[in-house]
């Protein structure tokens, strides 16, 4: 019988929240604590949930809410050089479904306010206080909390990850730049359709909307490094010209940059992969989400990754005593999934910038790489069919044999 009651969860984008709605339901008290001033309801661009994620907020009642606000694309291509050619998907499994992050921030948010979920907004982590019967989280204002254990969902540059071991990795920098736009252009492509495209200079994915708009995102490449808020920092129109430069050859990603503007140019700054963390929890400090793992944008796995985590932690916190025990049935049942998923994912980055000798040979190539290397139960099957058994109880981690 766990003896876990209440937890503090640091972090309120995608993973804070999904993890403290899968904790309520565990019947064990978590209150969020986030240090923007509201709900991060305003940042990033689009994203995609697979069908494994989609399945895991079902367990927490929240897949309608989110599939409410997205867009199915049950079909993907790929354009090289101009040609286009289809992807072969997984004929028993649904749609990938497409959806703005700051939207499904808001979903998620408001999923876990309904399931009485407490959020608290100005509290930047600065560091923690362990005791034998629980932890307290010191905050930037001077203000204190106290529970059972904290969870670190605080992203990619997570406090936490460097509380639980100072020496642990930061974010590998993927050697792109990521923005995005919703723009007015009409493509002849169908609703439910998502292209991946390699154009001359750099790469780029887009889909149209049923109402004719078209959102898509640019992976541009930059040897030099900037943050969020350093990529903000530069004026708009000086990303344009970049981007209109660079996809001017392009067809038709130079419309799409053309018809970009100022005022819609979501810019995301520097895309990162995290590599393997090697200490994913101490005592009562555990990481979920991109704290622990972040695969690359590459991956499409990203927001459904950190929301099957979620759930999987709070199923070993609600079954096992200790928080210690419960966190190494967690990262056994995590760590290599998301590792594989992640290697994939590095793999994709590394082709995303072929020369137009590259450019010519996956053309030629791309009808018998689509029957075999591409074969979508090589490729996905085993990560899109992932679903979490919520009823199952969680077992412990076998004692070790002499």
């Amino acid at each position: 019988m766990s003896r876990t009651r209440t937890a503090l969860i640091i972090g309120g984008g995608i993973a804070g929240p999904v993890t403290a709605a899968a904790l309520h339901r565990a019947g064990i008290d978590a209150h969020v604590y986030e240090a923007y001033s509201g709900p991060s309801d305003g940042i990033g661009s689009g994203l995609a949930l697979a069908p494994n994620g989609l399945a895991a907020l079902d367990l927490l009642g929240a897949g309608e809410a989110v599939r409410a606000i997205a867009l199915p694309c049950a079909h993907m291509r790929l354009a090289v050089g101009g040609r286009e050619h289809e992807l072969p998907m997984l004929a028993d499994q649904p749609p990938l479904q497409v959806v703005d992050r700051g939207e499904l921030h808001r979903a998620l948010h408001d999923h876990a306010v309904a399931a009485g979920v407490p959020f608290t907004y100005d509290k930047r982590l600065t560091h923690v206080e362990e005791h034998p019967d629980g932890v307290t989280a010191h905050f930037a204002d001077g203000t204190t909390a106290t529970a059972d254990l904290l969870v670190g969902a605080d992203g990619i540059r997570s406090t936490v990850r460097t509380l639980i071991d100072p020496e642990a990795p930061g974010p590998d920098y993927t050697g792109m730049l990521g923005f995005g736009a919703q723009i007015d252009c009409e493509p002849a492509l169908p609703d439910d359709t998502m292209v991946f495209a390699f154009g001359a200079k750099a790469y780029y994915l887009y889909w149209k909307h049923a109402d004719g708009r078209v959102t898509w995102g640019a992976n541009l490449p930059s040897a030099q490094y900037y943050s969020l808020t350093e990529a903000r920092a530069v004026p708009a129109e000086h990303w344009l010209r970049v981007l209109r430069e660079t996809y001017a050859p392009d067809t038709p990603g130079g419309e799409f940059a053309r018809r970009t503007t100022a005022a819609n140019l979501e810019i995301t700054g520097a895309l990162h992969i995290m590599p393997p963390v090697p200490h994913w929890y101490r005592d009562r400090l555990v990481l979920v989400g991109d704290a622990v793992h972040a695969p690359s944008n590459s991956s499409g796995q990203g927001a459904s990754l950190a929301i099957e985590s979620a759930v999987q932690l709070a199923r070993c916190l609600r079954d096992l005593d200790t928080p210690t025990e419960a966190f190494a049935a967690y990262e056994r049942l995590r760590r290599t999934r998301v590792e594989d998923i992640t290697a994939r994912a590095a793999r994709i980055n590394h082709s995303k910038t072929p020369g137009p000798l590259a450019r010519k040979i996956m053309n030629a190539l791309m009808p018998l790489m689509v029957r075999t290397v591409m074969n979508p139960e090589k490729t996905m099957g085993a990560e899109r069919r992932y679903r979490i058994d919520w009823d199952a109880p969680v077992q412990r981690e076998p004692a070790a044999t002499s």
